[in-house]
């Protein structure tokens, strides 16, 4: 029964008294060790979630588990996730989803195909209206019926941690006796299957289903870990076989799975198709969108799978997609419950990456979030993601490492011209570290000081970087512009490291000349990526002095902070390159296009056009990969064009390397590849 006549926090430590008391019993060892009123901890998280379950009458197993689903736990200091939730629990609010219009996630005159032989120019008017979510209002605005359920204020329920996790457990219980499920700490986790299909907000029931089923899954795995508050935290592995009967009770619609979807089966996929056809555009012209037609991997191998995010919210995102003359990606996923929406066929060349190489030898995979409006991705979407990328790279082949799992933010511009204007999402709060353990590729040593590479890999909970200008970035609600100033973003984990130019915290930051030509310091400001490596991204080792570890990065040593007793990188082996003897410098490029020789007449030539980046003698790069010099001819409707829809491939061939934030590409006729272990600093 809800208690009503004491104060919360009162309520909360009887119900922590009255949880010890019971929950190993309930639990085992899951629970903490009793408590007496005289040494109850209400700022103990174990204790909380403990007290919660008891209070509102849920198992602690089940609540756990569903609180690690959502947010591992971790409290993201109040601020929301990316569909708008809240806290532990992830309670949402729909209010500011439905304020936010979509974004473009194109700025002004780009051209997202990153292609000069057919240019695309976008009318952006269309995402600049908020057009809500897909998704019930009620899944969306879960802290409403918190705080109905609690008596607890809304602003407590998003900042409070032991608010939030009572108002979880008052909606799960409120779900659970709508489905007539039995209730009560003690009651069977199994019978919860329902209720917690229910917690996910899913309108789909196959969404709901598999969210319920990774719950119950940790449940039989367990988990121990140390919040990004500093509170540890444990579920006990417990077997629990579910009864999934509840699940049918819900009413939800069941989603159409048709043959052929390019989805793992137990993945919530969806076909939402992109559309392929003719339009006139804003110049009058006839015109075609918002892909095209591919024949891969027969015709040319997949090495990328590209992550985004989608700058707005799911629904006016998947709109959008359904636009014939904006543009296409292969899928998109949601935050409130990772559910999958596939959009193009793998075999099918989408128009996502801004750089035509990449996309013609990518799949781009569209996440709901923002990079840099400070909101966490939650823990649902991360793992049907990894699912997702994973069932991808062993269905093509494509090594699940940092040098094909690209972030938008790691392609390079096509010329020297389109640097500046390339994008930056997923940006620094994606957990890259996390997000390949979930893919079962988890980064690893491979090396030792002296094999002459290092992988980036700071403990994501405690590497806050002291990023500003998160209050600047689009999209803003209707009538809202960009604060003139920039204020500091919310301290966060960050898969960043912070790069400077020499071996102190008092060094400038180092120069991207793509970024800022004038070669001052790049900057602390959230979109500035130009001074930063990210988790999993290896380079070639430069130095060492102390805490402090210097790589080759655009050209310049680039230091940053490694000390012995909390690293923030890992030992590497593996290939660097570096200039055949006699060249002083050698040319970068961001992409890796054949010779003139190759072209037949009927399909024009690229250029093959540097960037404003050199790769001077003395100095070396991390190696991921040799690839053939190729370009994909696709200009045309319906493949009409003369030699339209084939592959131009020379003799031509390039290094992939990690060359800035960014991977870039060198002739393998200026280079020479040898053990990074040959020549590294000792």
């Amino acid at each position: 029964m809800h208690l009503t006549a004491l104060p919360s926090r009162r309520r909360m430590l009887l119900a922590a008294a009255v949880a010890a008391a019971t929950a190993f019993a309930i639990s085992g060892p899951t629970a903490a060790a009793p408590l007496t009123a005289g040494t109850t901890d209400p700022q103990d998280r174990q204790q909380q979630y403990a007290a919660a379950a008891a209070e509102y009458g849920v198992p602690q197993s089940v609540l756990l588990g569903i609180s690690y689903l959502e947010s591992r736990w971790d409290t993201h200091a109040g601020q929301p996730s990316t569909s708008g939730g809240y806290g532990p629990m992830h309670l949402t609010d729909a209010a500011q989803v439905a304020s936010t219009p979509a974004s473009a996630h194109v700025d002004e005159d780009e051209d997202p195909r990153g292609d000069e032989s057919r240019p695309l120019s976008l009318d952006l008017t269309a995402a600049a209206v908020p057009s809500g979510d897909v998704l019930p209002q009620a899944s969306l605005q879960t802290l409403d019926a918190a705080a109905d359920l609690t008596g607890e204020s809304k602003e407590t329920l998003r900042t409070d941690a032991l608010a939030n996790i009572r108002g979880g457990a008052a909606l799960l219980a409120s779900y659970q006796r709508e489905l007539g499920g039995p209730v009560g700490a003690g009651s069977d986790p199994a019978a919860w299957y329902g209720a917690v299909a229910r917690y996910s907000g899913a309108d789909t029931e196959d969404a709901a289903a598999a969210f319920a089923d990774e719950v119950y899954d940790q449940l039989g795995q367990g988990a121990s870990r140390t919040t990004d508050d500093g509170q540890r935290v444990t579920l006990v592995a417990t077997a629990v076989t579910p009864d999934e009967s509840g699940l049918h009770k819900l009413g939800l619609r069941r989603a159409e799975r048709p043959d052929g979807i390019e989805c793992p089966v137990r993945l919530a996929c969806e076909w939402v198709p992109a559309p392929y056809g003719e339009y006139i555009d804003k110049s009058g012209n006839l015109n075609y969108g918002n892909y095209d037609i591919g024949n891969r991997p027969a015709q040319q191998k997949i090495e990328y799978i590209i992550i985004h995010d989608t700058e707005g919210y799911f629904g006016p995102s998947v709109r959008l997609v359904q636009d014939v003359t904006y543009l296409g990606w292969h899928y998109t996923l949601r935050s409130v419950d990772g559910y999958v929406a596939q959009h193009i066929k793998a075999k099918d060349v989408g128009w996502q990456a801004g750089n035509w190489y990449v996309n013609a030898k990518s799949i781009g995979i569209e996440h709901e979030g923002f990079a840099g409006h400070g909101t966490w991705y939650t823990e649902a979407m991360y793992r049907t993601s990894a699912k997702l990328v994973r069932h991808l790279a062993l269905r093509f082949q494509i090594p699940l490492d940092r040098q094909h799992i690209l972030g938008h933010d790691n392609v390079p511009g096509i010329t020297a011209g389109n640097v500046a204007g390339m994008h930056w999402d997923p940006g620094p709060y994606w957990d890259w570290s996390h997000y390949f353990d979930l893919m079962k590729a988890p980064f690893h040593s491979t090396g030792t000081p002296h094999t002459g590479l290092v992988t980036i890999d700071p403990d994501f909970a405690s590497n806050k970087p002291a990023f500003n200008g998160c209050n600047q970035q689009p999209p803003f609600p209707p009538g809202e512009k960009a604060p003139p100033t920039a204020e500091p973003c919310p301290l966060r984990g960050s898969s960043s490291v912070i790069l400077r130019t020499g071996p102190s915290p008092t060094a400038p930051l180092v120069n991207d000349l793509g970024l800022r030509p004038n070669g001052t310091p790049n900057t602390m400001y959230i979109k500035d990526h130009g001074a930063r490596a990210s988790a999993g991204q290896t380079y070639a080792l430069a130095d060492v002095q102390g805490d402090w570890t210097a790589i080759w990065y655009l050209g310049q040593k680039a230091w940053f902070y490694n000390p012995a007793s909390a690293p923030t990188a890992k030992w590497a082996n593996g290939f660097v390159v570096t200039p055949k003897p006699g060249k002083t410098r050698i040319p970068v490029y961001g992409r890796a296009y054949p010779e003139r020789e190759a072209y037949p007449s009927t399909i024009p030539y690229q250029a093959i056009s540097p960037l404003q980046y050199t790769f001077p003698a003395g100095q070396r790069y991390a190696v991921g990969g040799v690839l053939p010099g190729e370009y994909y001819r696709a200009v045309s409707f319906d493949g009409s064009a003369p030699g339209d829809r084939t592959v131009v491939r020379g003799e031509l061939q390039y290094v992939q390397i990690q060359f800035g934030h960014r991977v870039m590409y060198v002739n393998l006729d200026d280079v020479q590849i040898q053990p990074a272990a040959v020549g590294a600093p000792q």
